[in-house]
């Protein structure tokens, strides 16, 4: 069906490359929504997020309700007749008023292989619990979260090096070519989501950026290549407080026969080595060398390990304790 009249709501980058899709497709939406304008940075000034600046660019009519309580909020959806609502990372939740006001529904397309991963952050949370697949699919929204029926879902692989940023332009560049497919069979039959599997990937908050050195040096290695894009986890030594933003995990063939037998003699979050550009903490299994980071001291700007090492070197003693006054930590 190529006489849709659509409508698309959404807020973050990944919304905002399906976005650019559907406008060039016969289904490009007549009205954006987005949510209201968030303060951000060291000004906390009002900025406009991804889709709102894609709307803007290509002058397509804009709402930013702060929720649908009002029935002013439905009467400006309503006055675009829809005959679907596209939601992709939209951010916020979607009453039944809203879901029934479009001839065809609201239909999500999100970043998983539901039912694992329903939720704010399925992409984080897949990476970050060791998921070798994952992928996306477009989905009859229902009042439950994420729950709905299943029209389409397509497969791919998360490797040891797959950074967040990639695989959530490779899920929204799929997640495009499947919404365009479905819209232009529709209506067409759903596939209910099974009972088995089910997990929810919860918003990320601070706490999440915490590390637990106890834990091993993969699943912190995970933790560090999930968030460091948007939140990177931050540790501290006694003098600085440090973001990890990409690290690696030492196998046998780069451990030195005197780190090894160091290594089982010092507590989880002991700095190893810091010479030669060589960062290497020791985890509750395994070592964790850094290759990326930033330290609150001047600039503050990222660095790779060689020049924190030469700018930094005082703050970084062999035999420092990462989060020496937090050694239970946080589990992830």
């Amino acid at each position: 069906m190529t006489t849709l009249t659509t409508a698309f709501a959404g807020s973050p980058e990944f919304a905002k490359s399906i976005l650019q899709s559907l406008q060039d497709s016969p289904f490009a939406p007549t009205v954006v929504l987005t949510q209201p304008d968030r303060p951000k940075g060291r000004g906390r000034k009002l900025q406009a997020n991804p889709v709102k600046t894609l709307a803007q660019e290509t002058n397509i009519p804009l709402l930013q309700p702060v929720n649908f309580k009002s029935q002013e909020s439905l009467d400006a959806l309503a006055a675009f007749n829809p005959d679907v609502l596209i939601v992709a990372a939209y951010g916020l939740i979607l009453p039944t008023t809203v879901l029934t006001l479009p001839k065809y529904g609201c239909i999500n397309v999100h970043a998983s292989l539901l039912p694992r991963w329903r939720g704010a952050a399925p992409i984080e949370r897949a990476i970050m619990a060791g998921d070798t697949t994952t992928g996306v699919g477009i989905m009859q929204m229902e009042k439950g979260l994420d729950t709905g029926p299943i029209f389409a879902q397509r497969q791919l692989p998360i490797s040891a090096q797959t950074a967040v940023l990639q695989l959530e332009q490779q899920l929204a560049v799929n997640g495009a070519e499947l919404l365009i497919d479905v819209l232009g069979k529709l209506p067409m039959e759903v596939q209910p989501q099974s009972d088995d599997g089910i997990t929810y990937a919860s918003k990320l908050t601070a706490k999440d950026r915490q590390i637990s050195w106890q834990s091993s040096a993969i699943d912190i290695e995970r933790q560090i290549r999930a968030l460091a894009d948007r939140m990177p986890v931050t540790t501290k030594l006694p003098e600085v407080e440090v973001q990890l933003l990409a690290a690696s995990v030492l196998n046998e063939t780069e451990t030195d026969s005197a780190l090894s037998s160091t290594s089982t003699l010092v507590a989880p979050g002991t700095l190893l080595i810091a010479r030669k550009g060589r960062l290497i903490i020791q985890c509750g299994i395994g070592q964790l060398q850094i290759q990326r980071l930033r330290i609150n001291k001047g600039k503050g700007l990222p660095m790779d390990t060689a020049a924190a090492i030469n700018g930094f070197q005082r703050f970084l003693p062999e035999g420092a304790q990462f989060d020496a006054n937090d050694l239970g930590g946080h589990n992830l």
